[in-house]
């Protein structure tokens, strides 16, 4: 990447990932201070906690579309506005009530979508894988920092103390959507970052692709409703106190995420993506029933909490992966926006539900419900075909294209082997292409790509 795309990128990273740290520092704490709040009851706590994922889920794609209209930063700024002003309001609140009306807020901030858009805008089509797995990357390191500054910062400043930590981060965010993240010469029309409501009929008629969103929506629910339970196991069964949590996370974290690395790498270079993927939902499944069953001891649970951790991190890996290899060319962007819809929507109900479950039957219920809803993903995922292996790719000319000629290139590359699908947008004088690396012939692709840019591009497509 360039010095311009390399600083682009570090600060939407730094953006995303100190966004996502606020929204995750709540989770290890929520179920053990918020009792503390007026009015608060298991089923209140529940819902406050995974309220943020309805708001996320009902505004992440309208957002993204705002955003060509209105401009991307204009967009981020707004977003991450309401994310402050939510987190003050969550803070400044004595009541379960006035923190489920800030959770709301912070996730009617839903800037995801926008700021993968302007990712676009900023780098070159060549780069921007790299630059989104930049980006994944900032995401999952968060989420891991989050476990453990969350019960920290709680054991000092309280809930509230994490609120107004929240709130700095979304100030500091404005300034460097201000200040430092560039402002794009003009906006692409990339549609492996940008959804399109006109292609969401068709995503969501896709078996497979619904297979998937599935998946992230069970995940996250899961995750969800397993910390209004885990906390209380750590106190009450356990015998850890809330100060304590902090390291028993930390080590957690730190081991799973390297004992995840190797599957990751059996999956993608073996091509064993199926069997890797069913055996991590089996691995979590025996987890969350170990974490029911044996949680008297500090071993038992940390055990527990490991394997469940590995499981997850894979899947998080995978499931983005999954996606992308499945959507068709042309139609990334709107796969991701509904699976990210799904997965904010898994947030709030799994917070729903297990704060339902926790009033009524207690938190070993509670994740008992987690196994019965990962039975039924295993179910899914156990009968979904095996992913193919291909990536998506953009070929841009600096001719303009009209219907006959469009053909004709479509025809072309779809000759090329390796080459699966393709789709020419002629507004954009781009196809996009979805490609088996491993049999591509790129020489071929290469050569296509140089002539075609010398308007060679209309000879006839079996010349």
């Amino acid at each position: 990447m360039t010095g311009f795309e390399k600083r682009s990128v570090l600060a939407l990273a730094t953006l995303y990932s100190m966004r996502m740290l606020g929204l995750f520092m709540i989770l290890p704490v929520f179920v053990l201070t918020a009792n503390n709040l007026e009015g608060a009851t298991p089923v209140l706590i529940g819902l406050a906690m995974g309220a943020y994922g309805l708001s996320q889920a009902l505004l992440q794609i309208p957002f993204g579309m705002l955003s060509d209209y209105f401009g991307r930063k204009k967009l981020l700024i707004l977003g991450l506005i309401l994310f402050a002003v939510g987190s003050v309001i969550a803070a400044l609140s004595e009541s379960i009530y006035g923190v489920l009306l800030g959770r709301i807020l912070q996730g009617a901030g839903a800037i995801a979508s926008v700021l993968m858009a302007l990712l676009s805008d900023l780098t070159l089509e060549e780069n921007r894988t790299k630059a989104m797995a930049v980006v994944g990357m900032s995401i999952g390191i968060s989420f891991s920092v989050a476990l453990v500054v969350g019960p920290l910062v709680a054991s000092y400043a309280g809930l509230s103390g994490i609120f107004w930590l929240t709130s700095i981060f979304a100030l500091i965010g404005i300034c460097l959507v201000i200040w430092v993240v560039p402002t794009p010469v003009k906006r692409t029309q990339h549609l492996d970052t940008r959804p399109l409501s006109s292609q969401i009929a068709a995503i969501v008629r896709d078996r497979e692709l619904v297979r998937l969103d599935i998946g992230i929506f069970v995940l996250h629910g899961i995750l969800t409703a397993l910390f209004l339970a885990i906390p209380l196991v750590f106190v009450n069964e356990a015998g850890i106190p809330k100060e304590d949590h902090w390291w028993i996370y930390l080590s957690v974290m730190g081991t799973s995420f390297f004992a995840m690395v190797p599957f990751i790498v059996i999956a993608e270079k073996f091509r064993r993506m199926k069997p890797v993927f069913v055996g991590a939902i089996s691995v979590l499944l025996v987890a969350l029933l170990s974490l029911s069953y044996f949680h008297g001891a500090l071993v038992q649970v940390w055990w527990g909490l490991f394997f469940f951790f590995m499981a997850f991190n894979l899947l998080e890996a995978s499931l983005p992966s999954l996606i992308s290899k499945r959507s068709p060319a042309g139609g990334k962007g709107t796969a991701m926006g509904v699976y990210s819809t799904c997965q904010f929507m898994g947030a709030f109900v799994g917070g729903t539900v297990g704060g339902l479950g926790l009033a009524e039957w207690g938190p070993d219920a509670v994740i008992l419900g987690c196994v019965l809803l990962g039975l039924v993903w295993l179910y899914f995922a156990f009968t979904m075909s095996s992913p193919g292996y291909s990536t998506s790719m953009m070929i841009k000319w600096h001719f303009k294209l009209d219907e006959e000629s469009a053909q004709k290139v479509s025809d072309r590359l779809s000759n090329i082997a390796g080459v699966e699908d393709v789709v020419v947008i002629i507004q954009e004088q781009a196809a996009y292409l979805k490609v088996d690396k491993q049999h591509l012939d790129e020489d071929a692709l290469q050569f296509y790509r140089e002539k075609s840019n010398q308007d060679w591009y209309c000879a006839p497509a079996n010349s």
